[in-house]
Protein backbone atom coordinates (compact mmCIF):
# COMPACT_ATOMS: atom_id res chain seq x y z
CA UNK A 1 0.00 0.00 0.00
CA UNK A 2 1.07 3.58 -1.07
CA UNK A 3 1.59 6.06 1.14
CA UNK A 4 -0.98 7.96 -0.87
CA UNK A 5 -3.63 4.98 -0.67
CA UNK A 6 -3.17 5.29 2.84
CA UNK A 7 -4.41 8.64 3.37
CA UNK A 8 -7.13 7.96 1.41
CA UNK A 9 -7.97 4.90 3.58
CA UNK A 10 -8.24 6.93 6.55
CA UNK A 11 -9.81 10.11 5.06
CA UNK A 12 -13.00 7.81 4.17
CA UNK A 13 -12.25 5.97 7.71
CA UNK A 14 -12.84 9.47 9.26
CA UNK A 15 -15.69 10.12 7.43
CA UNK A 16 -17.81 7.14 7.97
CA UNK A 17 -17.36 6.87 11.39
CA UNK A 18 -18.61 10.60 11.64
CA UNK A 19 -15.26 11.77 13.41
CA UNK A 20 -14.94 15.34 12.01
CA UNK A 21 -12.43 18.24 13.59
CA UNK A 22 -14.88 20.32 14.96
CA UNK A 23 -15.98 17.26 17.37
CA UNK A 24 -14.69 17.82 20.65
CA UNK A 25 -12.63 20.79 20.09
CA UNK A 26 -13.56 24.48 20.19
CA UNK A 27 -12.13 26.23 16.84
CA UNK A 28 -10.94 29.17 18.52
CA UNK A 29 -8.27 27.26 20.37
CA UNK A 30 -6.45 25.52 17.03
CA UNK A 31 -3.65 27.24 16.44
CA UNK A 32 -0.04 27.09 15.04
CA UNK A 33 2.21 25.22 16.79
CA UNK A 34 4.38 26.67 19.60
CA UNK A 35 7.50 24.22 18.19
CA UNK A 36 9.87 24.68 15.59
CA UNK A 37 10.77 21.33 14.04
CA UNK A 38 14.70 20.53 13.45
CA UNK A 39 14.43 18.84 9.65
CA UNK A 40 16.00 16.06 9.12
CA UNK A 41 17.76 15.85 12.54
CA UNK A 42 18.02 11.98 12.86
CA UNK A 43 20.39 10.75 10.77
CA UNK A 44 20.70 7.74 9.13
CA UNK A 45 22.67 5.05 10.56
CA UNK A 46 21.64 1.54 8.22
CA UNK A 47 23.50 0.03 6.02
CA UNK A 48 22.99 0.82 2.24
CA UNK A 49 20.13 -0.47 1.02
CA UNK A 50 18.17 0.05 4.26
CA UNK A 51 16.29 2.71 6.11
CA UNK A 52 14.59 2.99 9.57
CA UNK A 53 11.42 1.27 10.01
CA UNK A 54 8.32 2.49 12.20
CA UNK A 55 9.27 4.18 15.10
CA UNK A 56 7.06 2.96 17.34
CA UNK A 57 8.18 3.60 20.91
CA UNK A 58 10.47 6.68 22.10
CA UNK A 59 11.39 7.87 25.54
CA UNK A 60 13.94 10.60 26.22
CA UNK A 61 15.72 10.11 29.89
CA UNK A 62 17.87 13.06 29.29
CA UNK A 63 18.47 15.68 26.74
CA UNK A 64 21.51 13.95 25.39
CA UNK A 65 20.11 9.90 25.29
CA UNK A 66 17.03 9.42 23.95
CA UNK A 67 15.56 5.67 23.79
CA UNK A 68 14.08 4.74 19.74
CA UNK A 69 12.59 1.40 19.77
CA UNK A 70 11.85 0.54 15.88
CA UNK A 71 9.50 -2.47 14.00
CA UNK A 72 13.09 -3.18 12.56
CA UNK A 73 14.36 -1.69 9.59
CA UNK A 74 12.94 -1.31 5.51
CA UNK A 75 14.71 -2.43 2.84
CA UNK A 76 14.95 0.37 0.39
CA UNK A 77 14.34 -0.34 -3.59
CA UNK A 78 17.07 -0.16 -6.28
CA UNK A 79 18.29 2.20 -7.17
CA UNK A 80 17.75 4.59 -4.69
CA UNK A 81 17.62 8.57 -5.88
CA UNK A 82 20.72 10.18 -5.47
CA UNK A 83 18.88 13.30 -3.27
CA UNK A 84 17.53 10.46 -1.23
CA UNK A 85 16.97 12.14 2.66
CA UNK A 86 17.53 8.93 5.01
CA UNK A 87 13.54 7.54 5.49
CA UNK A 88 12.26 5.45 3.47
CA UNK A 89 8.37 7.74 3.72
CA UNK A 90 10.52 9.80 1.24
CA UNK A 91 10.39 7.13 -1.68
CA UNK A 92 6.38 6.82 -1.28
CA UNK A 93 6.94 3.82 1.22
CA UNK A 94 4.59 3.46 4.10
CA UNK A 95 6.64 1.42 6.51
CA UNK A 96 3.65 0.48 8.38
CA UNK A 97 1.92 -1.39 5.45
CA UNK A 98 4.62 -2.53 3.27
CA UNK A 99 5.54 -5.52 5.29
CA UNK A 100 7.19 -7.36 2.88
CA UNK A 101 10.32 -4.70 3.13
CA UNK A 102 10.68 -5.31 6.79
CA UNK A 103 13.64 -6.87 8.26
CA UNK A 104 13.85 -7.25 12.30
CA UNK A 105 17.41 -5.38 12.91
CA UNK A 106 18.67 -2.51 14.70
CA UNK A 107 15.30 -2.66 16.72
CA UNK A 108 16.64 -0.77 19.85
CA UNK A 109 19.01 2.30 20.48
CA UNK A 110 20.22 5.49 21.71
CA UNK A 111 20.72 8.51 20.18
CA UNK A 112 22.03 12.31 21.55
CA UNK A 113 20.05 15.67 21.20
CA UNK A 114 21.66 15.92 17.54
CA UNK A 115 20.14 12.94 16.34
CA UNK A 116 22.83 11.07 16.30
CA UNK A 117 23.05 6.94 17.21
CA UNK A 118 25.11 6.19 20.62
CA UNK A 119 24.08 2.79 21.56
CA UNK A 120 22.90 -0.15 18.89
CA UNK A 121 21.73 -2.47 20.99
CA UNK A 122 21.62 -5.09 18.43
CA UNK A 123 21.83 -7.84 20.65
CA UNK A 124 17.93 -7.69 21.66
CA UNK A 125 16.85 -7.87 17.91
CA UNK A 126 15.83 -11.37 18.69
CA UNK A 127 13.26 -10.34 21.10
CA UNK A 128 11.50 -9.12 17.41
CA UNK A 129 12.63 -11.56 15.03
CA UNK A 130 10.09 -14.38 13.30
CA UNK A 131 7.49 -11.79 14.05
CA UNK A 132 4.78 -11.41 11.48
CA UNK A 133 3.05 -8.52 13.13
CA UNK A 134 4.23 -4.86 14.32
CA UNK A 135 6.30 -6.38 17.47
CA UNK A 136 7.60 -3.88 19.70
CA UNK A 137 5.08 -0.45 20.41
CA UNK A 138 6.36 1.00 23.70
CA UNK A 139 9.06 1.76 25.96
CA UNK A 140 8.74 3.17 29.34
CA UNK A 141 10.90 3.72 32.33
CA UNK A 142 9.67 4.40 35.40
CA UNK A 143 10.82 7.97 37.18
CA UNK A 144 10.25 6.16 40.58
CA UNK A 145 13.19 3.45 39.43
CA UNK A 146 16.86 3.99 40.66
CA UNK A 147 18.12 1.86 38.23
CA UNK A 148 16.28 3.09 35.53
CA UNK A 149 15.35 -0.41 33.83
CA UNK A 150 14.07 -0.10 30.33
CA UNK A 151 10.49 -1.36 29.64
CA UNK A 152 9.88 -2.93 26.47
CA UNK A 153 5.83 -3.84 25.39
CA UNK A 154 5.79 -6.48 22.15
CA UNK A 155 2.49 -6.32 21.25
CA UNK A 156 2.48 -9.21 18.39
CA UNK A 157 4.74 -11.77 21.05
CA UNK A 158 2.17 -10.84 23.86
CA UNK A 159 5.47 -9.90 26.21
CA UNK A 160 7.09 -7.45 28.03
CA UNK A 161 10.97 -7.34 28.74
CA UNK A 162 12.94 -5.49 30.90
CA UNK A 163 16.01 -4.77 30.29
CA UNK A 164 19.15 -3.00 32.35
CA UNK A 165 19.85 0.86 31.40
CA UNK A 166 23.00 -0.07 30.09
CA UNK A 167 21.84 -2.44 27.64
CA UNK A 168 23.92 -5.52 29.15
CA UNK A 169 21.00 -7.28 30.57
CA UNK A 170 17.30 -8.80 30.11
CA UNK A 171 16.15 -8.33 33.25
CA UNK A 172 12.86 -9.89 33.21
CA UNK A 173 10.97 -11.66 30.84
CA UNK A 174 6.49 -11.62 31.48
CA UNK A 175 3.92 -13.29 29.29
CA UNK A 176 4.26 -16.15 26.89
CA UNK A 177 6.06 -15.97 23.87
CA UNK A 178 3.44 -16.39 21.20
CA UNK A 179 1.05 -17.89 23.56
CA UNK A 180 -2.46 -15.01 23.96
CA UNK A 181 -4.18 -15.24 27.42
CA UNK A 182 -6.22 -13.16 30.16
CA UNK A 183 -5.18 -14.38 33.35
CA UNK A 184 -2.73 -13.33 35.68
CA UNK A 185 0.31 -14.37 33.59
CA UNK A 186 -0.54 -13.89 29.88
CA UNK A 187 -1.38 -10.78 27.91
CA UNK A 188 -3.26 -10.25 24.77
CA UNK A 189 -1.55 -7.72 22.40
CA UNK A 190 -0.67 -5.29 25.99
CA UNK A 191 0.02 -1.83 23.87
CA UNK A 192 1.84 0.16 27.06
CA UNK A 193 2.77 0.27 30.77
CA UNK A 194 2.48 3.20 33.72
CA UNK A 195 4.10 3.45 36.99
CA UNK A 196 2.00 4.09 40.00
CA UNK A 197 4.09 6.27 42.88
CA UNK A 198 3.94 3.90 45.54
CA UNK A 199 5.04 1.07 43.19
CA UNK A 200 2.49 -0.31 41.45
CA UNK A 201 2.98 -1.61 37.91
CA UNK A 202 -0.37 -0.60 35.38
CA UNK A 203 -0.33 -2.62 32.76
CA UNK A 204 -2.24 -1.87 29.25
CA UNK A 205 -3.52 -4.90 27.90
CA UNK A 206 -5.17 -3.49 25.70
CA UNK A 207 -5.93 -4.64 21.53
CA UNK A 208 -7.65 -8.18 22.69
CA UNK A 209 -8.06 -7.56 26.59
CA UNK A 210 -9.47 -4.16 27.10
CA UNK A 211 -8.18 -4.22 30.45
CA UNK A 212 -5.56 -2.65 32.73
CA UNK A 213 -3.94 -5.02 34.66
CA UNK A 214 -2.46 -4.31 38.49
CA UNK A 215 0.48 -5.34 39.18
CA UNK A 216 2.44 -4.90 42.50
CA UNK A 217 6.12 -3.59 42.22
CA UNK A 218 7.54 -7.18 41.94
CA UNK A 219 4.86 -7.45 38.68
CA UNK A 220 2.88 -9.80 41.14
CA UNK A 221 -0.74 -10.17 39.68
CA UNK A 222 -3.16 -8.43 42.02
CA UNK A 223 -5.88 -7.23 40.11
CA UNK A 224 -7.19 -5.78 36.79
CA UNK A 225 -10.01 -3.11 35.62
CA UNK A 226 -12.11 -1.95 32.41
CA UNK A 227 -13.56 -4.52 30.03
CA UNK A 228 -14.90 -4.28 26.06
CA UNK A 229 -17.36 -2.06 25.21
CA UNK A 230 -19.20 1.74 24.99
CA UNK A 231 -20.96 2.02 28.25
CA UNK A 232 -18.93 4.05 31.18
CA UNK A 233 -15.25 3.33 31.69
CA UNK A 234 -15.18 0.70 28.61
CA UNK A 235 -12.92 0.58 25.61
CA UNK A 236 -13.07 -0.80 22.64
CA UNK A 237 -8.66 -0.70 22.49
CA UNK A 238 -6.55 0.47 25.08
CA UNK A 239 -3.11 2.01 23.34
CA UNK A 240 -1.85 3.88 26.37
CA UNK A 241 -1.97 4.24 29.66
CA UNK A 242 -0.91 7.28 31.83
CA UNK A 243 -0.63 8.33 35.39
CA UNK A 244 -1.45 11.99 37.03
CA UNK A 245 -1.37 13.72 40.06
CA UNK A 246 -4.35 12.92 42.99
CA UNK A 247 -4.31 9.36 41.98
CA UNK A 248 -5.46 9.53 38.37
CA UNK A 249 -5.25 7.40 36.04
CA UNK A 250 -5.41 8.05 32.40
CA UNK A 251 -6.90 4.74 29.60
CA UNK A 252 -6.36 6.08 25.81
CA UNK A 253 -8.96 4.36 24.08
CA UNK A 254 -7.76 4.11 20.06
CA UNK A 255 -11.24 2.82 18.78
CA UNK A 256 -13.47 4.32 21.22
CA UNK A 257 -11.82 8.18 20.39
CA UNK A 258 -11.95 9.01 24.15
CA UNK A 259 -9.89 8.99 27.61
CA UNK A 260 -11.23 7.41 30.21
CA UNK A 261 -10.09 8.72 33.51
CA UNK A 262 -10.14 6.55 36.27
CA UNK A 263 -8.74 7.51 40.19
CA UNK A 264 -6.72 5.11 42.48
CA UNK A 265 -8.61 4.31 46.11
CA UNK A 266 -7.80 3.00 48.93
CA UNK A 267 -8.06 -0.44 48.34
CA UNK A 268 -4.91 -1.02 46.30
CA UNK A 269 -7.22 -3.21 43.49
CA UNK A 270 -10.05 -0.89 43.02
CA UNK A 271 -10.01 1.91 40.69
CA UNK A 272 -12.76 4.19 40.57
CA UNK A 273 -13.99 5.53 37.20
CA UNK A 274 -14.43 9.22 36.82
CA UNK A 275 -15.48 10.62 33.38
CA UNK A 276 -14.79 9.98 29.39
CA UNK A 277 -13.29 12.75 27.78
CA UNK A 278 -13.23 13.63 23.98
CA UNK A 279 -14.65 12.81 20.82
CA UNK A 280 -11.48 12.41 19.36
CA UNK A 281 -10.37 10.62 15.98
CA UNK A 282 -7.89 8.03 16.57
CA UNK A 283 -6.19 8.48 19.40
CA UNK A 284 -2.74 7.57 19.73
CA UNK A 285 -0.43 8.24 22.85
CA UNK A 286 -0.52 10.34 26.19
CA UNK A 287 1.29 12.87 28.58
CA UNK A 288 -0.29 14.20 31.35
CA UNK A 289 0.82 17.02 33.31
CA UNK A 290 0.11 18.35 36.70
CA UNK A 291 -3.38 20.31 35.25
CA UNK A 292 -3.62 18.50 31.93
CA UNK A 293 -2.88 16.21 29.19
CA UNK A 294 -2.03 15.94 26.49
CA UNK A 295 -2.65 13.61 23.37
CA UNK A 296 -1.54 12.54 19.45
CA UNK A 297 -4.84 12.37 17.11
CA UNK A 298 -4.49 11.05 14.17
CA UNK A 299 -8.00 12.02 12.73
CA UNK A 300 -6.77 14.81 12.07
CA UNK A 301 -3.43 14.46 12.77
CA UNK A 302 -2.72 16.70 15.80
CA UNK A 303 -1.71 17.40 19.06
CA UNK A 304 -4.81 17.90 21.31
CA UNK A 305 -4.59 19.24 24.87
CA UNK A 306 -7.78 18.92 27.69
CA UNK A 307 -7.97 19.67 31.52
CA UNK A 308 -8.79 16.99 33.92
CA UNK A 309 -12.72 18.18 33.70
CA UNK A 310 -12.78 17.47 30.27
CA UNK A 311 -12.37 20.97 28.78
CA UNK A 312 -10.69 21.67 25.81
CA UNK A 313 -7.41 23.87 25.89
CA UNK A 314 -5.82 23.70 22.55
CA UNK A 315 -4.91 21.87 19.66
CA UNK A 316 -2.21 22.25 16.88
CA UNK A 317 -2.18 20.34 13.85
CA UNK A 318 0.70 18.52 12.42
CA UNK A 319 1.28 18.78 8.74
CA UNK A 320 1.83 15.44 6.27
CA UNK A 321 4.04 17.57 3.65
CA UNK A 322 8.05 16.39 3.40
CA UNK A 323 10.72 16.78 3.86
CA UNK A 324 9.44 17.55 7.46
CA UNK A 325 5.80 16.36 8.00
CA UNK A 326 4.14 13.46 9.64
CA UNK A 327 1.91 10.48 8.67
CA UNK A 328 1.42 9.37 12.31
CA UNK A 329 2.86 10.37 15.39
CA UNK A 330 2.33 7.03 17.48
CA UNK A 331 4.23 7.89 20.38
CA UNK A 332 6.03 11.08 21.60
CA UNK A 333 8.01 11.94 24.80
CA UNK A 334 9.27 15.06 25.99
CA UNK A 335 13.14 15.88 27.79
CA UNK A 336 13.63 18.02 30.66
CA UNK A 337 14.63 20.87 28.55
CA UNK A 338 11.26 21.02 27.53
CA UNK A 339 12.11 19.41 23.57
CA UNK A 340 9.56 17.15 21.89
CA UNK A 341 10.33 14.27 19.94
CA UNK A 342 7.28 12.06 17.98
CA UNK A 343 7.94 8.97 16.48
CA UNK A 344 6.55 8.52 12.90
CA UNK A 345 4.93 4.84 12.29
CA UNK A 346 4.35 5.01 8.62
CA UNK A 347 6.81 7.69 6.72
CA UNK A 348 9.35 5.23 9.56
CA UNK A 349 11.33 8.39 11.53
CA UNK A 350 12.15 10.19 14.84
CA UNK A 351 11.88 14.01 14.28
CA UNK A 352 12.97 16.71 17.39
CA UNK A 353 10.82 19.89 18.23
CA UNK A 354 12.05 22.49 19.98
CA UNK A 355 9.80 25.94 21.47
CA UNK A 356 9.83 28.48 19.30
CA UNK A 357 11.40 31.54 20.86
CA UNK A 358 8.61 33.65 22.63
CA UNK A 359 6.00 30.57 22.90
CA UNK A 360 3.24 30.59 25.00
CA UNK A 361 4.47 28.42 28.24
CA UNK A 362 0.91 27.10 28.40
CA UNK A 363 1.05 25.96 24.93
CA UNK A 364 4.10 23.80 25.58
CA UNK A 365 3.82 20.44 26.34
CA UNK A 366 5.93 19.08 29.85
CA UNK A 367 8.06 16.64 31.16
CA UNK A 368 5.48 13.54 32.10
CA UNK A 369 3.81 14.46 35.87
CA UNK A 370 5.90 12.92 38.68
CA UNK A 371 5.01 12.92 42.61
CA UNK A 372 7.68 14.53 44.23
Amino acid sequence: MTIKKTLVVFSLTALFTGTAFAQGSDETRVGESPYDIVSLWHDPFAEEGFSFGGNSGIFAESPDRIFIGQRGETILPYPIPQDYPGFAGALGINVLFDTNRRTWKNCLYTVNGDGEVQELWTQWDYLCEGSDGPGPHRLRISPYDPDSRLWIVNETFHQIYVISNDGSELLATYGEKGVPGDDESHFGRPQDIAFLPDGRILIADGLDNNRIMVMDKDMNYLGEFGSEGTGPGQTNTIHAVAVGPDGLVFVLDRAGDRVNVWRTTDDPVEFEFLRSIGELGLPLDIIVNENDFWITDLFPLRFINYDFEGNHKYTWLVPEELPDGYLEVHSFTVDSDGNLYGGDNQYGRTQKFIPKAGADPELLIEPPWVQK
